[in-house]
């Protein structure tokens, strides 16, 4: 599977993300000679638990991310920062946990990106970072007010192996510092 690094917009104190905004990035993007198509989606839902006895709060995680991505229409991964734990499920417990009204989805996120045909993660840094010094001198030729982080994930603190998986992507979205 392909590394996706996700990278992270961060605005500049007092703007907002709009549409002008993300026409003057892509403009960025096309002077490098990049191209607008083939891209890779994420939904991004965040769960709470919906408790009948409060007796039971302490059992169950105070709440959790839920990722899906397009190229596993029938997969759905869960995030479970506290306990550092990633879990793969099929796409049908997003059904089953809402007719048990076991957790809701406070709120629903999607994403679309690029990515590389690169499997190891550790082969992915060197070129991957040439690629974002590239990224942000050609975005710094523009007065953007904002700019692209990427925050480095933890995979090992999650178990998981330098082989990249959807698990991988998962948990560098439940990474993003705005999510904490």
């Amino acid at each position: 599977m392909p590394i996706k690094w996700i990278l992270l917009w961060q605005s500049n104190a007092g703007t907002t993300v709009n549409t002008q905004l993300l026409a003057e990035v892509s403009q960025c993007v096309e002077i490098m000679n990049g191209v607008r198509e083939g891209k890779w989606k994420a939904t991004l839902n965040f769960y709470k638990p919906i408790f009948r006895e409060q007796a039971n709060a302490l059992e169950f995680p105070r709440e959790f991310l839920g990722i899906s991505l397009q190229e596993q229409p029938n997969k759905h991964y869960m995030v479970i920062r506290g306990q550092r734990l990633v879990v793969e499920a099929e796409s049908s417990i997003q059904v089953i946990m809402e007719k048990l009204q076991s957790y809701k989805t406070r709120a629903a996120l999607n994403f679309e990106m690029e990515y590389l045909p690169i499997s190891s993660w550790e082969t992915s840094h060197q070129i991957m970072g040439e690629f974002f010094d590239v990224w942000n001198e050609a975005i710094g030729t523009r007065s953007l007010p904002g700019h692209f982080v990427h925050v480095e994930p933890k995979f090992s603190e999650y178990g998981l192996s330098d082989q990249y998986t959807s698990q991988h992507t998962a948990e560098q979205y439940a990474i993003a510092p705005w999510l904490k």
